[in-house]
């Protein structure tokens, strides 16, 4: 009995964290990737521009 136990005891901790995570997700908003985008791109344009100075400091 008490391997059984030991059985039931992740079988319901992963039914726990299901429903948990399913009640945590129920209200959030579909996001677009357009902050990611835009920061990306700001980060590529600083990466591009020409460095005058010592390089490799």
């Amino acid at each position: 009995m008490g391997a059984l136990a030991w059985l039931l005891i992740p079988f319901i901790a992963a039914i726990a964290a299901g429903l948990w995570g399913s009640w945590a997700n129920r209200t959030r908003k579909v996001r677009g990737d357009g902050p990611e985008l835009d920061g990306y791109a700001r980060f590529r344009e600083a990466m591009e521009k020409s460095h005058t100075g010592a390089r490799g400091a």
